[in-house]
């Protein structure tokens, strides 16, 4: 588990209670190692995330548990790229996994509609497009100042998160999968769509279609309810995940799972550290919870994970949560009242 900054470690701190109720209900024998690194770590020794730290997470656990990573203290959030995209990259975490569903009505901005509404997982390819830095700067500072940044797509990652989406929405018996790009404009997105047309010609089941990325923002707020499975690169399915996220509450309700089937995995909340909200105990810490209980059903606790999920619910339910979901309590307030729910049942 790597708390790291800002709201970081509150978020994770609950999420930690949640599982130790989950111990005394399932047993599932979780043993939890906690390491330090992030912005004071950084500031302190000048180290981010050494490599035999890195192959020791890839070689000898079973998941990994972020709470957020990012500190206006170090310039350009360096450690935040070692850690995350480093993790990302260096460990083959492909698959980026960022479910939206609406709990409550009330909790969306868009009028009309409803739980049966709005039910939706991003899968964002994660370890390509223009987060892989290929480019650079030249004469910065000056009037001549040039910067350069290549997006890359191969034949290889795009396949993989391609299939990856089809196989979940199967598995899971969703009907439909969408894919988002912007091949009007970007030559390179062919690519996606003639992989995209291959791999999901081999899923008669399963309809799929195409938006360019501009439209599909407008349909993901005009009829959210087209959508079940949105597959994407890196860029674009960051973007529209958060979209998502606000249509069914917020960053606070937002977890993610960074995986490779197969290898460890990653989760943490899709939300950053918050500088200005940490200490506060103001922070939802329902985000990190679900990303716990989407922890608890990838290595291979589904009973808890459901159990964890619908303490949630229940939650929101009873309004029951921080501010942001229209609750009264404080972080600390909320994890202790789902982890009570779920030692309850």
């Amino acid at each position: 588990m790597i708390a790291g900054d800002g709201i970081g470690p509150e978020v994770v701190r609950e999420a930690l209670k949640v599982l130790e109720a989950v111990e005394s209900v399932f047993h599932p024998g979780i043993v939890v190692e906690q390491l330090p690194y992030g912005a004071d770590h950084y500031l302190a020794t000048g180290v981010t995330l050494p490599p035999a730290e890195m192959q020791r997470l890839g070689r000898d656990v079973d998941a990994i548990l972020v709470g957020a990573i990012g500190d206006p203290r170090v310039p350009g959030n360096e450690h935040a790229r070692d850690i995350l995209l480093g993790m990302r990259f260096q460990l083959d975490l492909y698959v980026n996994e960022r479910p939206a569903r609406l709990f409550a009505d009330r909790l969306t901005p868009l009028k009309g509609k409803t739980v049966r509404d709005l039910d939706l997982v991003v899968f964002r390819e994660n370890t390509e497009g223009l987060y892989v830095s290929v480019g650079g700067a030249f004469k910065v500072g000056t009037p001549d100042e040039i910067t350069i940044a290549e997006e890359l797509n191969t034949r290889k990652g795009v396949e993989r998160i391609v299939r990856h989406a089809f196989a979940w929405a199967r598995e899971h018996g969703r009907t439909r999968v969408t894919m988002a790009d912007k091949a009007n404009a970007i030559a390179a997105h062919a690519l996606w769509r003639r992989v995209f047309d291959e791999v999901g010609s081999e899923y008669a089941d399963i309809t799929r279609d195409t938006r360019y990325i501009d439209a599909m923002a407008m349909d993901l707020v005009r009829t959210p309810e087209a959508f079940q499975v949105i597959v994407t690169g890196n860029l674009f399915g960051d973007i529209i995940s958060d979209l998502a996220s606000i249509l069914v509450g917020g960053l606070g309700l937002a977890p993610s799972a960074n995986r490779h089937p197969g290898r460890v995995a990653m989760y943490e909340p899709v939300h950053g550290s918050a500088p200005p909200l940490a200490g506060k105990d103001v922070a939802n810490p329902m985000a990190a919870i679900l990303s716990l209980a989407m922890m608890l059903d990838g290595v291979g606790e589904a009973d808890a994970a459901l159990a964890v999920e619908r303490a949630v619910r229940a939650a929101i339910d009873a309004t029951v949560g921080t501010s942001d979901v229209g609750g009264t309590l404080g972080t600390r307030a909320v994890g202790d009242w789902i982890a009570e729910r779920v030692r309850k049942g």
